[in-house]
């Protein structure tokens, strides 16, 4: 995985030093119509706090990886360090890949901008990665490296459960910030917690009703708190942050052993990926018809993709559907 460097650490000191000397006003120009300034890492954060914004039109909010890049690749560019600075609230998963996060802050220009941590929001609920049967291993750390902790699953919006604990203190963190509007925030995220619930619902029914329990991916496996949440069984190539592109021989035969073992139909893909792992492992099976199915991490979503009509809410259903479709 992409590690944050002493070099992107000295552009953060360097672009936020150049907009004072620079006489920079973004904060005058972003606050001269009072909006809230709110800054988002992710899609997910992006859309839930929309929901909650509703058509109050009090906050102007910045998605930071609407050009499709996912978590584990993104750096920030200048501007996004200059808009981070100035915002009123800044959300972010805060896993490893977010390490630019904690410099950006050090520096930052507004001193009363509020932060959400989701791993903070979550606490004991979020997941170590999981080195699963059949999976290629990390890379081990090179001699003379220090040792780090323990890496944790930063794709914590796939459990609906989380989106539900996370929207509340989405909600909590805008209210604080603009109290006035407080009652029409709070309506909101009932009416989108009712969304929520019916979503948690219905992947509660399709994995109560599925005759097959387990899914394989031919891919990295980002879905750890999906399929824990409904008690789904999962075999993949890779971790879910992983940084590997390329399976061994020895993880493609074990995958396919486990294709035939458990008699599955499917091998899964996540959006965006090549699928030539996913045809190796069906090629070293024994079984015929294997079809490759895709499911979406929302770790990819465009700006485009959202003014054509992507959603949280959307692209969930759209996993859902094709997990009840591969499943049953």
């Amino acid at each position: 995985m992409l590690k944050f460097s002493k070099s992107l650490s000295l552009t953060v000191s360097a672009v936020l030093a150049a907009s004072v000397f620079a006489g920079c006003s973004n904060t005058s120009a972003a606050k001269k119509d009072s909006k809230l300034s709110i800054v988002c890492t992710t899609f997910s954060e992006y859309d839930w706090t929309k929901n909650i914004i509703g058509d109050t039109d009090s906050a102007e909010v910045t998605y930071l990886l609407g050009s499709g890049v996912d978590l584990h690749n993104y750096q920030p560019t200048a501007q996004d360090i200059l808009t981070i600075s100035d915002c009123d609230l800044l959300m972010y998963v805060g896993g490893e890949s977010e390490g630019w996060v904690t410099d950006t802050l050090q520096d930052a220009k507004n001193k009363d901008m509020k932060v959400l941590r989701l791993f903070d929001v979550l606490g004991q609920s979020i997941k170590e990665e999981e080195l699963k049967e059949g999976m290629e291993p990390e890379e081990e750390e090179e001699e003379g490296e220090e040792e780090e902790g323990p890496e944790y699953d930063e794709h914590v919006w796939l459990s609906v459960k989380n989106a539900e604990v996370i929207c509340d203190a989405i909600c909590d963190s805008i209210c604080e910030k603009d109290a006035g509007n407080a009652d029409k925030y709070r309506a909101n995220l009932e009416a989108y917690k009712t969304e929520l619930k019916k979503l948690d619902e219905g992947f509660t029914e399709m994995a109560d009703s599925a005759k097959t329990k387990t899914v394989l991916f031919g891919d990295r496996f980002p879905f750890r708190y999906l399929v824990d949440d409904y008690n789904i069984d999962y075999y993949a190539a890779f971790v879910g942050c992983s940084a590997e592109t390329a399976a061994s021989f020895e993880t493609i035969a074990k995958l396919a052993e486990k294709v035939d073992e458990l008699d599955l139909d499917t091998v899964f893909i996540i959006e965006n990926s090549d699928d030539s792992i996913a045809k190796s492992i069906i090629s070293n099976s024994k079984k015929k018809d294997i079809t490759i199915e895709k499911l979406n991490s929302l770790q990819s979503v465009t700006k485009n993709d959202i003014n054509g009509g992507a959603s949280y809410i959307s692209l969930m259903n759209e996993n859902l559907e094709t997990l009840k479709r591969v499943l049953d």
